[in-house]
């Protein structure tokens, strides 16, 4: 874990600046619950919704984790992950990746893995501080579709895990970083599959890797 994270701030390659737990009480709370609950290497029972909690603060708190994590492992691979080397976001050859946002650009473009990446995480990270969505006040209502803007959320982080794993994984390999890797995608397919984030076809890419992580292996 530490030549993770000190590989990282030595090349002064992380990808964006930490996202911090929503500052609410409650979510400050669940936020020390996730941290406990990693600690035991159970991630089936991290995953779970804890008795009582609200479904959506959960959802809140650990989207912010998820992002953090997707950041930080891409940013070890910004400088192999260029526009020469990913001409385009992909999975395989079968699976190619276009962005639209549906504001800024409605129609999707073809675009390099790390432009794409970049629109991702800034649109991720835009989401994240509008106050409508991600509520900062204890008691604050989240808007009616919470729900579809965190599908949205998790079914793109998947694609930059699904780049990573088709496009980076021997590198990841040769930084040590596979342990970590893996152990990051399991915990973020758990928690899709466990309250249905994404559609099933999306995961076709990884389907692979996801299966024996269903089987519980």
């Amino acid at each position: 874990m530490q030549s993770f994270f000190g590989r990282s701030s030595r090349n002064q390659r992380t990808f964006r600046p930490k996202k911090s737990a929503p500052a609410r009480d409650k979510g400050m709370k669940l936020k020390r619950h996730i941290d406990a609950t990693l600690g035991s290497g159970n991630l089936r029972e991290v995953v779970r919704l804890p008795v009582g909690e609200d479904l959506s603060e959960w959802l809140a708190v650990n989207t912010v984790d998820f992002f953090n994590q997707v950041s930080l492992l891409y940013g070890t691979l910004m400088e192999f992950c260029t526009p020469a080397t990913c001409p385009t976001m992909s999975a395989g050859p079968k699976y190619e990746y276009r962005w639209a946002d549906g504001v800024k650009i409605r129609r999707p473009i073809e675009v390099s893995a790390p432009k794409y990446v970049e629109y991702l995480m800034d649109w991720i990270e835009s989401q994240l501080d509008e106050e409508s969505i991600f509520p900062q006040k204890l008691g604050a209502p989240f808007p009616p579709n919470f729900r579809d803007v965190i599908n949205t959320i998790f079914k793109r982080l998947f694609r930059v895990y699904a780049h990573i794993y088709h496009s980076h994984f021997q590198k990841i390999i040769s930084l040590e970083e596979e342990a970590h890797l893996n152990t990051c995608f399991k915990h973020f397919v758990l928690f899709t599959l466990e309250f249905q984030l994404i559609d099933r076809s999306e995961l076709a890419p990884l389907s692979e890797l996801i299966e024996p992580i269903l089987r519980g292996h």
